[in-house]
């Protein structure tokens, strides 16, 4: 599939099937990860692989959002290791982390796995339960395996803001005076 289409089909699966994933699909969606971007190649990335019956019940704990699934990968960083940016000191681990998990999301997509981005989940649970080492941050959870035969896309999954909407050139002019035109809309309202 190009990449257009497997990014318009792909969706945030909340129904799946009991269908456990195979060894070889779970190590392309892991590799995914590995390969990609991290700023300055430093790879902060740190991957939980949630799949034994204890290690799920306990993410029922951590979210109401695991959706049953039959594994779910938490994405997190090393805040030793993750590049910081001069100008600010920003923290990039975020980033980085949030990269990798596209990239598996994506992967996982075109395996015929499902998957949803779950970042509504107790960040200090999640450290106790999973004992994660004091400097992992936890980004995200990503619920995976194959999708039940009644899973559909969410009624919002096509509705998009229209490109010129989100997309300027050389500089944010044009979005002053849409913002303005909005606000003087809004107040006729």
């Amino acid at each position: 599939m190009n990449f257009i289409n497997l990014a318009a089909e792909r969706y945030s699966l909340r129904k799946f099937s009991d269908k456990p994933i195979e060894k070889e699909k779970l190590d392309l969606v892991l590799k995914a990860g590995q390969l990609a971007p991290t700023a300055v190649n430093f790879q902060p990335q740190r991957i939980l692989v949630i799949e034994s019956q204890p290690a799920l019940t306990k993410l029922k704990d951590c979210t109401p959002y695991h959706f049953n699934a039959p594994m779910a990968l938490l994405v997190c960083y090393d805040k030793a290791v993750s590049w910081k940016r001069n100008s600010d000191s920003k923290d990039n681990g975020d980033i980085d982390a949030s990269i990798v998990a596209t990239h598996m999301m994506l992967e996982a997509a075109d395996l015929g796995l499902g998957t949803t981005w779950v970042g509504n989940f107790n960040s200090d649970m999640i450290m106790k339960l999973f004992e994660l080492p004091k400097n992992f941050v936890p980004v995200t959870l990503l619920p995976i395996g194959y999708p039940a035969e009644d899973a559909k896309k969410h009624s919002w999954h096509s509705q998009r803001v229209p490109i010129g909407e989100t997309v300027f050139f050389n500089d944010f002019s044009r979005w002053e005076a849409k913002e303005i035109d909005k606000a003087a809309r809004n107040a006729h309202h």
